[in-house]
């Protein structure tokens, strides 16, 4: 018999001969391997795997990603319909477009995510184009501590009127730059026409953190895992989306309704 061929059949039968242990007291075990038998297998399934099948590394990779794409896509949908009432009725989320729009759209995005300021032209095509769409703005800050001031800024504008906060958002999401100060958050809100001392002001109202925190909490339990994630009627769509991406998914739910 092969040396590698020895040492498979051992292993088996090693493992068959401890079987009936499991129903006694654990006793402490001799090794199964000598050191020497051990380096042999190793080397052995290097061999196999490294040198003769590489490509069950990238088999065994794919699948491990597939599997946990597929527990991921799982959990938001499961997330959708079990947090419905906070994703699309929250009284503190700013809601744009036709608050009685026919179809819903939910964002979550961060102001400094170069995937939510990719998508943001398709966004206002769609909504420029669409008088019915309901559009759910859900502040998700994850990107450091001026992405929470840029939310913070957000959430407070609400309050000067929903033209305006709309104006800012627009405005904030297409500066293609990341922030590296925040002059430039208050310079955009002056030319959105908001008045900054009372944005300031705002901005350190208790109930502007706890929306923030109340966001942060509900993207984890949905198994949000970045920005932008979009809700169109209740399919979700991890990543960016184009306006091509948008306006065929706002057609399926009103197609879906009809039927």
């Amino acid at each position: 018999m092969r040396p590698a061929a020895f040492l498979v059949s051992a292993a088996f039968l090693s493992v068959a001969a401890l079987a009936p242990a499991f129903a006694q007291d654990p006793v402490p075990a001799a090794p199964v391997f000598t050191d020497a038998q051990r380096t042999e297998i190793e080397s052995i399934i290097k061999d196999y795997i490294g040198t003769k099948h590489p490509e069950l590394i990238a088999e065994a990779a794919q699948k491990l990603q597939t599997r946990d794409q597929e527990a991921s896509e799982t959990k938001l949908k499961e997330g959708v319909k079990s947090f419905k009432e906070k994703i699309f009725n929250d009284p503190n989320t700013p809601v744009g477009g036709n608050p009685k729009g026919d179809v819903t759209i939910v964002e979550f995005f961060d102001y400094q995510c170069g995937y939510c300021k990719l998508s943001e032209e398709g966004i206002e095509k769609v909504m420029k184009e669409d008088k019915h769409i309901r559009f759910i703005y859900k502040n998700f800050p994850v990107l450091g501590p001026l992405s929470i001031e840029a939310a913070k800024a957000s959430q407070a504008a609400i309050k000067q009127g929903v033209s305006k906060f709309e104006a800012f958002h627009i405005a904030l999401m297409n500066k293609k730059d990341h922030l590296t100060v925040s002059e430039p958050i208050y310079e955009i809100a002056k030319q959105a026409g908001l008045d900054v001392e009372k944005l300031k002001k705002d901005m350190e109202d208790p109930s502007i953190k706890a929306t923030l925190n109340d966001n942060l909490k509900l993207g984890q339990d949905m198994g949000v895992r970045g920005t932008p994630l979009f809700i169109v009627g209740e399919s979700v769509f991890p990543g960016a989306m184009q306006y091509d991406q948008l306006k065929k998914s706002v057609d399926a739910v009103r197609e879906k309704v009809k039927k």
